[in-house]
């Protein structure tokens, strides 16, 4: 495994921690510099860190999650973008103006579950861990940023429409997830 091949890894891991990013950079708007900050250094750790734990249980992690790690996917992003939708409707109650640990290591895991199996195929090419970890934690953590930030150009529209835009991304990215598997697997 090359350093491009990695610089590659990184990009399309992180992919799903932008998209995420982006949904809460439309929802969120108090503290933005802190929550920002938070959700990127936190799925950037995960990133980091999934990677390592799948390299050196590759064998155990593999036989036990990988058969329903679409579903740990879909569940946890389903429920969040369900939340976004249902709190849009609540009179006066928007979701909270930042974020909650709880929320933040949920994102964190559910956007990192890939990479633990990133790091199970990087076990088997005979490199070690630490610098693709590095890179792609790295590269999630630029990404992340880039994805809440970029939320900001869109800032007019109302509240109620960006959670609800916010929620729907997040239900679409989950079930990406099971149609991505259904299709690799059929």
């Amino acid at each position: 495994m090359s350093l491009f091949d990695i610089v590659l890894l990184s990009i399309a891991l992180s992919v799903d921690a932008m998209v995420v990013s982006f949904s809460n950079g439309l929802v969120f708007k108090k503290r933005r510099t802190v929550n920002s900050l938070k959700l990127a250094f936190t799925v950037g750790f995960f990133q980091f860190l999934m990677p390592i734990i799948g390299f050196y249980f590759a064998q155990t992690v593999t036989e036990y999650v990988k058969p329903y790690s679409h579903w740990l996917v879909f569940v946890i992003f389903t429920g969040l973008g369900i939340k976004f939708v249902q709190d849009a409707f609540k009179e006066h109650v928007l979701i909270k103006h930042d974020f909650s640990w709880r929320y933040i290591l949920l994102v964190g895991i559910a956007t990192s579950i890939d990479a633990l199996f990133a790091g199970v195929s990087v076990s088997f090419s005979g490199i070690k861990i630490f610098i693709p970890a590095i890179i792609i934690g790295i590269t999630t953590f630029i990404n992340s940023m880039f994805g809440f930030w970029s939320a900001n150009l869109i800032k007019n529209l109302s509240s109620k429409a960006m959670q609800i835009t916010g929620g729907l991304i997040l239900i679409l990215l989950g079930c990406k997830v099971v149609v991505a598997n259904f299709l690799m697997f059929n």
